[in-house]
């Protein structure tokens, strides 16, 4: 009986000196790395003037108004959100009807005319050979698909920030 009880401890020992590890702690971490476009880097941010400007020259053609752009910017300085009011800009732009954007029948009679015009358009460079694909493909795939929900995806995005 005693040798069982012995045993018993040896094994209580010798499962815990094997269970009591120490843990260790793993850290995994990404590399930066810099994501440059093709001959066209884009490293300056747009001033809120620019950005109002330049968005209502792409999609009404000719310039804002000097009072027009003064009471923008003035909202626009007045959130701490700016993403928030560059969307709202953007989509109140984008809803006005004497915008330039190019119908539904435009864009599915020439895809890939319409997505490098946009592209030069919006971005001011051409499109890549992976983005015109996968632009296509969004644009075939997906009838519900609009000209203005492209115009406003790029507008929003980061590239269009910069210049």
């Amino acid at each position: 009986m005693v040798n069982k009880i012995k045993l018993l401890i040896l094994d209580f020992i010798i499962a815990g000196l094997g269970s009591c590890k120490k843990e260790t702690n793993v850290v995994y971490e990404v590399n930066e790395s810099t994501v440059n476009t093709f001959g066209n880097p884009k490293e300056r941010i747009k001033t809120t003037v620019e950005f109002i400007s330049i968005a209502y020259q792409d999609l009404f053609g000719n310039t804002i108004s000097a009072q027009k752009l003064s009471s923008l910017s003035v909202a626009y300085t007045a959130f701490g959100d700016k993403k928030l009011i560059e969307d709202m800009i953007i989509k109140n732009f984008i809803n006005q009807p004497n915008t330039t954007i190019p119908t539904q029948a435009v864009m599915m009679a020439d895809k890939q005319k319409f997505i490098s015009e946009t592209f030069k358009k919006i971005y001011n460079r051409n499109p890549g050979e992976y983005e015109t694909w996968f632009m296509e493909k969004e644009i075939t795939d997906n009838a519900s698909l609009t000209p203005k929900m492209i115009y406003y995806a790029m507008m929003t995005s980061d590239e269009y920030r910069y210049y």
